[in-house]
């Protein structure tokens, strides 16, 4: 069995080609396909922590603090994750580690600027806050001035300078050597700040939260707070193939998935040669999205119009849609083997359509040789689609395609299929043979990431064969 893959454009082969000999035995043999565009991506540059009084961003570690024993693994895979989303950036960056908090920011003249940077590390997933701060001497003199000029500045953005704020100093001493307290520091500068500025002091529901830190090799002062993503380290559960449609639910499942620390390839199928390519365009669009979360991973591409056209002549009938997507289980998770990964992502919510019942998810679930993740599962549709417009990807998901789903339907579909049932259909069409045609003609894309903001279906380079109606 051969799959084809795309050939990475000239900027990614040299990165690429050390995974690829580190997965040789799991990958199957590959065919060049024309060039997919990706990113320019720069090199990784980590450096030495920059100057007192340079801006850069707090990232406060998510529930990576949980980890006992094995937290060092998890924060280096989350170092790991961070250095390779800060590459698609126009300038370097430099990096510092902290007990359960990471500092960056941007180098002595570099091009980066702040709003840039938080929008960038704030969608590496296990990170809980980001902080726009920047680093000061650690003194209780310094520290006061910064506070003084940061709310002041906080003050400018809300309303121009004009009518009453409110404020609060947060502290934290993790240095102990540091003369004062943490609520000691809190007191001393809070008072500066109200004294310089007019401003007053509300502990319970301040307009501005300033939060000092005081580590080892410098102070740091943050004015923002942003909510990062939470959740753990992309990797540090391992690798899974997420089924990928056109619609809201299965890019909010894969978002969902990696969350939880899983690094997701993607497998689409569409219905050609019987549908036009618009359902390619759109799973290279969302993937595209998707990889923005994480280091970059492929997309495949089934075709299965014929494949379910048989099934139609076998005489499926109502069993139509269940057997389709056993038979997509079956390929996925075979595929999936291939690939090394250890489950599979499908954005069903239960109940949501006759499809989707437990009985025939329990079918599907009889035909995979992967265990099937459902990370939606009592999602509501309201929360699936306001959570993909939150994520970008809703407004891919919303443009017209034919996908495979509805080729071949039929009226009614059984909301109780009987795997005996369906396995005397499979019988007909020796299934085995089925999934080793279908990844036969299987080819892959290089989504990547795009660093400027949410991807669209114009970005998608051109369907390789078979994907043309």
């Amino acid at each position: 069995m051969t799959i084809s893959r795309s050939r990475p454009a000239a900027g990614e082969q040299e990165r690429q080609q050390g995974h690829a000999q580190h997965e040789a035995q799991q990958r199957p043999t590959t065919h060049p396909r024309p060039a997919v565009p990706a990113p320019q991506r720069a090199r990784a540059r980590v450096r030495e922590p920059g100057p007192e009084g340079q801006e850069c961003v707090l990232l406060k570690h998510g529930e990576i603090f949980l980890r006992g024993r094995n937290r060092a693994r998890f924060e280096e895979l989350l170092h790991r994750n961070l250095r390779d989303a800060l590459q698609g950036l126009p300038g370097p960056a430099w990096i510092e580690k902290g007990r359960s908090v990471t500092l960056v920011g941007p180098t002595a003249n570099s091009p980066l600027s702040l709003e840039e940077l938080v929008a960038c590390v704030r969608r590496v997933i296990g990170f809980n806050l980001v902080q726009p701060a920047v680093r000061v001497p650690s003194t209780v003199e310094d520290i006061g001035d910064h506070a003084v000029r940061a709310l002041r500045r906080a003050w400018e953005e809300r309303s121009g300078g004009r009518g009453v704020i409110t404020f609060a100093v947060r502290a934290k001493r993790r240095d102990k050597s540091f003369p004062l307290t943490s609520s000691a520091l809190a007191a001393a500068v809070g008072e500066r700040v109200r004294l310089e500025t007019g401003a007053q002091v509300n502990l319970t529901a301040p307009d501005v939260e300033l939060a000092v830190e005081v580590e080892r090799k410098g102070s740091y002062l943050a004015w923002k707070r942003v909510a990062g993503q939470g959740g753990l380290p992309v990797g540090s559960s391992g690798r899974a193939l997420a089924l990928l449609s056109g619609g809201y639910d299965s890019p909010v499942a894969a978002y969902r998935a990696m969350r939880r620390g899983l690094a997701c390839d993607f497998v689409h199928f569409t219905g050609a040669p019987y549908t036009d390519a618009s359902s390619v365009y759109k799973a290279y669009a969302l993937a595209r999205e998707l990889n923005r979360f994480q280091p970059d991973r492929t997309l495949w591409i089934v075709p299965l119009g014929k494949a379910q056209k048989q099934l139609a002549i076998a005489g499926a009938g109502r069993l139509q849609v269940v057997a389709q997507r056993r038979l997509m289980a079956r390929t996925a998770g075979a595929l999936g083997q291939r690939l090394g990964a250890g489950a599979l992502v499908m954005g069903d919510s239960l109940g949501q359509v006759a499809s989707q019942t437990v009985a025939n998810m329990a079918a599907v679930d009889e035909a995979a040789s992967l265990p099937l993740l459902r990370p939606l599962l009592g999602w509501e549709k309201q929360e699936i689609i306001d959570e993909a417009r939150a994520l970008g990807t809703a407004e891919v998901s919303v443009l017209p395609d034919e996908d495979c789903c509805s080729l071949l339907a039929p009226r009614q579909v059984s909301t109780h299929a009987r795997v005996p049932d369906l396995e005397r259909v499979e019988k007909r069409l020796e299934v085995d043979e089925l999934v080793e045609e279908l990844l036969a003609g299987a080819w892959a894309m290089e989504p990547g990431a795009d660093p400027a903001g949410p991807a669209s279906c114009a970005a998608a380079p051109e369907p390789g064969p078979g994907q043309d109606g």
